[in-house]
């Protein structure tokens, strides 16, 4: 007797519902009258939804739009810099320790111990304009994922088509772009699919530190200090929902670029 398997998406709709309905009943019961003031700590989903209604597209469409923007750019810097050095490890196999040491010390610091130092350096934006601090540290935060997943692709070529490479009077660069690109796309493109929402993260974080007017971190910062704490879950729910799309995104774009590297059962 075979077993009901659901798709994909119905598994993500039923999932969504289960936490939809244990947040709102932990609300109304454990949680119901918890918070500062007279507010409460976890708001009921319709709450916060009336409150998405209150703010309107506007409000969101701004700051999300000006992190969006800082994620943006500190994602192609930092994705472009961790390809490029994963491509020089190849090239030159012995800078690999030298990459690796920078990537993991990237990794290691702690984002809240160097966003100020990066202020210092970067200064605070104009008003309406993007973070230096936020894209900065936007980039940090996918660097090491994408250094990683790309040297480790680009190592996952065939020996054999390498060595026809090589036979046929191909140098490193030849096999870097015949052979070793296509076999790391798969990892590749894992790497920047997880390096989105790090991104974000990182460009929300760097709101903090960069003294901006508009985005997440001000937006959230101004709900907490206004005790609206539907605000402050309407503007977290809507941020895990960028990062998502963001996700979703390039794992569409996975599949449709190397769909060889799906797996598959009977």
């Amino acid at each position: 007797m075979s077993r009901l398997r659901l798709p994909a998406w119905a598994i993500g709709v039923l999932g969504t519902g289960v936490l939809v309905a244990l947040w709102w009943l932990l609300a109304v019961t454990l949680f119901s009258g918890v918070g500062a003031g007279n507010a409460d700590a976890i708001p009921t989903p319709p709450e916060v939804v009336r409150q998405w209604a209150t703010d309107g597209w506007s409000f969101y469409r701004r700051n999300v739009g000006i992190t969006l923007d800082e994620a943006a750019r500190g994602f192609l810097w930092g994705n472009a810099l961790a390809l490029l050095l994963a491509a020089v490890v190849l090239l030159v196999p012995r800078s690999e320790g030298l990459v690796m040491q920078v990537a993991t010390i990237t990794y290691c610091i702690p984002i809240v111990a160097i966003g100020p130092l990066v202020l210092i350096i970067a200064g605070a934006p104009d008003p309406g304009d993007p973070s230096g601090t936020a894209v900065f540290l936007a980039a940090l935060s996918c660097f090491f994922t994408t250094v990683v997943g790309a040297l480790l692709g680009l190592k996952a070529a065939d020996q054999a088509a390498l060595d026809v490479v090589s036979v046929y009077g191909g140098t490193r660069l030849t096999q870097l772009r015949k052979v070793r690109l296509v076999a790391a796309l798969p990892g590749i493109l894992n790497a920047l699919q997880i390096a989105v929402p790090a991104a974000f993260l990182g460009a929300v974080l760097g709101e903090y530190f960069g003294k901006v007017d508009l985005g997440i971190g001000p937006a959230m910062t101004a709900a907490q200090q206004g005790l609206n704490a539907p605000r402050v879950w309407g503007i977290a729910l809507a941020s895990g929902a960028v990062a998502i799309l963001g996700f979703a995104f390039f794992g569409l774009l996975a599949q449709l670029i190397t769909p060889w590297s799906r797996g598959g059962g009977r």
